[in-house]
């Protein structure tokens, strides 16, 4: 059985939704952060030397980063679901998408975090931030004109990435700045797998 180490309120939700989508059986081992750091828990790191999560194991084989997870899932359990075929035009399209969710996109959402809890000032890296962080999620809004999807209009792993960003923005209050990616939002909303992985998450919230 496949089991998912989960740390709540973080990326790994993305991996319920995904484990939920390919009607796979799994055991969830949850895990809490820290109440003052909000940082993952020591245990995480006898599963990974990172100790952080999503971290799964499958048959002895012990898989993090999200995305990597995402492809290994996807191409093993799928059965040419969630993603193109193969060398094809959208397949490329959907591995740019695919790490585009933990590089390009979260990079600077993460530095307005930061800088946020540091609250020092700064002579740079404020400006830039906020700029790149405008900039990326404009071309992603730009990108998602007229699509019900990322790539090929049928739900992938692109999507299911990808919304780890939209939930960011709809928390800290910037998504109705870009209606394209409100409404995509809204869509994924709507997805069965989706709305389970949000209530498995809250069901975990407060374990101990």
């Amino acid at each position: 059985m496949i089991t998912l180490h989960h740390l709540n309120q973080s990326r790994s939700k993305r991996i319920i939704w995904l484990l939920e989508e390919l009607g796979l059986e799994y055991k969830l081992i949850p895990y809490q952060r820290d109440a003052v750091t909000f940082l993952a828990p020591p245990e995480l790191k006898s599963v990974h030397p990172l100790g952080k999560s999503p971290v799964v194991e499958d048959k002895g084989v012990v898989i993090a980063e999200s995305a990597a997870i995402t492809d290994y899932l996807i191409e093993k359990y799928g059965q040419g679901r969630l993603a193109p075929e193969k060398h094809s035009h959208d397949h490329i399209e959907y591995m740019q998408w695919l790490h585009f969710a933990e590089s390009s996109g979260v990079l600077p959402l993460l530095l307005q975090t930061f800088i946020d809890l540091d609250k020092a000032e700064t002579t740079f890296l404020k400006g830039y931030a906020d700029s790149e962080a405008r900039k990326i999620m404009s071309y992603l809004d730009q990108s998602m004109h007229d699509k019900t999807f990322l790539v090929g209009e049928t739900l992938s792993g692109a999507d299911i990435m990808i919304s780890f960003i939209l939930e960011w923005l709809h928390k800290n209050g910037s998504l109705a700045d870009f209606p394209n990616l409100e409404s995509y939002y809204k869509r994924l909303l709507l997805i069965p797998a989706y709305q389970k992985a949000n209530l498995i998450e809250a069901e975990h919230a407060n374990t101990d």
